[in-house]
Formats: C-alpha cells, structure tokens, sequence
C-alpha cells in the first residue's frame, strides 16, 4: 500500500487541501462566527466531524484520505451553498468554504479525470 509521501502532486494537493478545510471549520465556528445557541466546543466538534476520518487518514499517511475527503467535501460543499443562501451578510465564510471543498474535490479526482479525457482524445483520433 503507498504512502503518502509516495503520493503524485494532485493527491497531496488533496490532502492540503483536507488539512485546509478542517483549520477553516474549527476557525469559523470558534471565532469568525460563533454560533448563538451552542457551545463553542461542540459547534467547533460538529464542524470538524465529516472530514476527521480523511484527517486522521492523512496523519498516519494512508492514501484513502483523499477519497473520504472528497466525499467529506461533498457535505461541505452543500453546507456552504446553504449557508451562502441563507446568510449572505457572512458570505465570505462559505465562499471560503466552497472554495476548499471544490479544491479537495477537483484534486483528488484530477487524474481520473485526465485518464478519462485521454481516453476519449485516442478514441476520436483512432
């Protein structure tokens, strides 16, 4: 099984990227905007609870990080969009947001991605 380090650039970009996201929950929840009606412990834990997995997954460098990560982004991803709908007087929080969780997503999946377009180039010109 490889190890991170042995991971291509797109794939560490994920897990940057994991790393990221998981700083800018605990930080918005404890100190750009605290919630009114929870604990700040708790609302920081909530946030933080869908990419813990793939978090943990990067510190003891297991490859399947990026993939729970990117399926975390996915939750993050929804949540923002709502919270950019919802509340557009902090709308520079959930574009933050949904910046990370499009970077986890897109980078994780760049190489599938590129193998698949390749694919369909060679399919045309052959």
């Amino acid at each position: 099984m490889p190890e991170i380090s042995k991971l291509s650039l797109p794939k560490k970009l994920a897990v940057l990227g994991i790393v990221a996201m998981a700083c800018w929950v605990v930080l918005w929840q404890l100190l750009l905007s605290p919630p009114d009606f929870l604990p700040l412990g708790i609302a920081a834990s909530l946030a933080l609870l869908p990419i813990l997995p793939s978090l943990l997954l990067s510190v003891f460098r297991r490859p399947s990080a990026v993939f729970w990560g990117g399926v975390a982004a996915l939750l993050y991803f929804c949540h923002a969009v709502a919270e950019l709908w919802t509340s557009p007087e902090i709308w520079p929080l959930p574009a933050i947001e949904l910046f990370l969780s499009l970077w986890i997503i897109f980078t994780g999946n760049w190489e599938g991605l590129q193998a698949k377009l390749l694919k369909r180039n060679s399919a045309v010109k052959g």
